[in-house]
Protein backbone atom coordinates (compact mmCIF):
# COMPACT_ATOMS: atom_id res chain seq x y z
CA UNK A 1 0.00 0.00 0.00
CA UNK A 2 1.57 3.54 -0.84
CA UNK A 3 1.22 5.85 2.07
CA UNK A 4 2.07 9.51 1.23
CA UNK A 5 1.48 11.91 4.00
CA UNK A 6 -1.04 14.96 4.00
CA UNK A 7 -0.21 17.92 3.03
CA UNK A 8 -0.27 20.93 5.05
CA UNK A 9 -0.78 23.98 2.72
CA UNK A 10 -0.83 23.60 -0.81
CA UNK A 11 -2.93 22.26 -3.73
CA UNK A 12 -3.69 18.71 -5.29
CA UNK A 13 -3.97 18.51 -9.07
CA UNK A 14 -6.43 15.40 -8.92
CA UNK A 15 -8.31 13.55 -11.69
CA UNK A 16 -6.01 13.69 -14.27
CA UNK A 17 -6.06 11.68 -17.36
CA UNK A 18 -3.77 9.05 -16.82
CA UNK A 19 -0.43 9.54 -18.31
CA UNK A 20 -0.59 13.23 -18.68
CA UNK A 21 0.51 14.00 -15.42
CA UNK A 22 4.19 13.84 -16.49
CA UNK A 23 3.27 16.78 -18.95
CA UNK A 24 1.73 19.28 -15.66
CA UNK A 25 4.43 18.35 -13.62
CA UNK A 26 7.12 18.94 -16.21
CA UNK A 27 4.82 22.26 -17.19
CA UNK A 28 5.39 23.34 -13.47
CA UNK A 29 8.80 22.45 -13.15
CA UNK A 30 8.02 20.38 -10.18
CA UNK A 31 11.62 18.31 -10.91
CA UNK A 32 13.31 21.64 -9.54
CA UNK A 33 10.94 22.47 -6.72
CA UNK A 34 12.17 23.09 -3.45
CA UNK A 35 9.43 21.63 -1.04
CA UNK A 36 7.86 18.54 -1.29
CA UNK A 37 5.45 16.90 -4.04
CA UNK A 38 4.17 13.71 -4.84
CA UNK A 39 3.66 12.65 -8.10
CA UNK A 40 1.11 9.22 -8.29
CA UNK A 41 0.64 7.54 -11.81
CA UNK A 42 -1.89 5.08 -12.86
CA UNK A 43 -3.89 5.45 -9.36
CA UNK A 44 -7.42 3.53 -9.22
CA UNK A 45 -10.24 5.58 -9.50
CA UNK A 46 -14.39 4.61 -9.79
CA UNK A 47 -14.42 7.42 -12.41
CA UNK A 48 -11.91 7.04 -14.43
CA UNK A 49 -10.51 4.01 -13.95
CA UNK A 50 -6.81 5.02 -13.80
CA UNK A 51 -5.97 8.58 -12.97
CA UNK A 52 -2.48 10.55 -12.15
CA UNK A 53 -2.66 12.73 -9.06
CA UNK A 54 -0.04 15.61 -7.96
CA UNK A 55 0.30 16.73 -4.53
CA UNK A 56 2.22 20.21 -4.16
CA UNK A 57 3.11 20.49 0.11
CA UNK A 58 3.70 24.61 -1.36
CA UNK A 59 1.33 27.38 -2.61
CA UNK A 60 1.73 27.83 -5.91
CA UNK A 61 0.30 29.95 -8.74
CA UNK A 62 -1.50 28.16 -11.88
CA UNK A 63 -2.72 28.99 -15.17
CA UNK A 64 -6.22 27.21 -14.76
CA UNK A 65 -6.64 28.17 -18.93
CA UNK A 66 -3.60 26.29 -19.66
CA UNK A 67 -4.39 23.31 -17.04
CA UNK A 68 -7.83 23.44 -18.99
CA UNK A 69 -6.02 22.78 -22.40
CA UNK A 70 -3.93 20.08 -20.79
CA UNK A 71 -7.23 18.19 -19.38
CA UNK A 72 -10.40 19.88 -18.89
CA UNK A 73 -11.39 17.14 -16.15
CA UNK A 74 -9.00 18.08 -13.74
CA UNK A 75 -10.01 18.99 -10.23
CA UNK A 76 -8.46 21.54 -7.80
CA UNK A 77 -8.06 21.30 -4.41
CA UNK A 78 -6.73 23.75 -1.92
CA UNK A 79 -5.04 22.64 0.96
CA UNK A 80 -4.94 24.97 4.21
CA UNK A 81 -3.97 23.48 7.78
CA UNK A 82 -4.67 19.52 6.47
CA UNK A 83 -8.42 20.73 5.12
CA UNK A 84 -9.50 21.75 1.60
CA UNK A 85 -10.65 25.42 1.58
CA UNK A 86 -11.66 25.42 -2.44
CA UNK A 87 -12.06 22.87 -5.25
CA UNK A 88 -11.73 23.99 -8.16
CA UNK A 89 -13.15 21.88 -11.15
CA UNK A 90 -11.49 22.93 -14.48
CA UNK A 91 -13.19 23.41 -17.71
CA UNK A 92 -11.86 24.05 -21.61
CA UNK A 93 -11.20 27.53 -20.46
CA UNK A 94 -13.13 30.03 -23.54
CA UNK A 95 -10.31 32.43 -24.76
CA UNK A 96 -6.68 31.62 -24.48
CA UNK A 97 -3.45 33.94 -25.13
CA UNK A 98 -0.13 33.22 -25.80
CA UNK A 99 -0.80 29.58 -25.40
CA UNK A 100 -1.55 28.03 -28.67
CA UNK A 101 -0.25 29.21 -31.63
CA UNK A 102 -1.51 30.25 -35.77
CA UNK A 103 0.19 28.53 -37.77
CA UNK A 104 -1.61 30.36 -40.79
CA UNK A 105 0.86 32.26 -42.64
CA UNK A 106 -1.01 34.66 -43.68
CA UNK A 107 -2.52 35.59 -40.32
CA UNK A 108 -1.01 39.11 -38.71
CA UNK A 109 0.76 37.50 -36.17
CA UNK A 110 2.81 35.30 -38.45
CA UNK A 111 4.46 38.46 -39.55
CA UNK A 112 4.31 41.09 -36.44
CA UNK A 113 5.90 39.29 -33.53
CA UNK A 114 4.75 42.10 -30.68
CA UNK A 115 0.55 40.87 -31.41
CA UNK A 116 -0.35 38.11 -29.18
CA UNK A 117 -1.51 35.05 -30.39
CA UNK A 118 -5.80 34.90 -28.88
CA UNK A 119 -7.98 32.03 -29.47
CA UNK A 120 -11.38 31.65 -28.45
CA UNK A 121 -13.46 28.66 -27.85
CA UNK A 122 -15.24 27.25 -30.96
CA UNK A 123 -17.06 23.98 -30.30
CA UNK A 124 -16.38 22.62 -27.02
CA UNK A 125 -17.59 19.34 -28.42
CA UNK A 126 -14.84 18.84 -30.27
CA UNK A 127 -12.37 20.90 -28.60
CA UNK A 128 -11.39 23.66 -31.15
CA UNK A 129 -10.42 27.46 -30.97
CA UNK A 130 -10.59 30.06 -33.33
CA UNK A 131 -7.82 32.57 -34.30
CA UNK A 132 -9.13 36.05 -33.69
CA UNK A 133 -7.07 37.79 -36.35
CA UNK A 134 -7.76 35.44 -39.20
CA UNK A 135 -10.23 32.96 -38.13
CA UNK A 136 -7.87 29.80 -38.68
CA UNK A 137 -9.00 26.92 -36.60
CA UNK A 138 -7.04 25.09 -34.52
CA UNK A 139 -7.97 21.79 -31.92
CA UNK A 140 -7.08 21.57 -28.28
CA UNK A 141 -4.92 18.42 -29.15
CA UNK A 142 -2.56 20.46 -31.19
CA UNK A 143 -1.69 22.35 -27.49
CA UNK A 144 -1.43 18.63 -26.01
CA UNK A 145 0.90 17.59 -28.84
CA UNK A 146 2.80 20.40 -29.15
CA UNK A 147 3.10 21.95 -25.13
CA UNK A 148 2.59 25.41 -23.88
CA UNK A 149 4.08 28.22 -26.06
CA UNK A 150 6.39 30.40 -23.75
Amino acid sequence: MLNIDKIKNGIVIDHIRAGQGIRIFNWLGLDKAPYTVAFVVNANSRIMGKKDVIKIDNAITINFNVLGLIDPNITVNVIESQKVIDKIKLQLPDRVENVLICKNPRCITSTEKYIPHIFHLENSRLQTYRCEYCDEIRSADDFRELGVRS
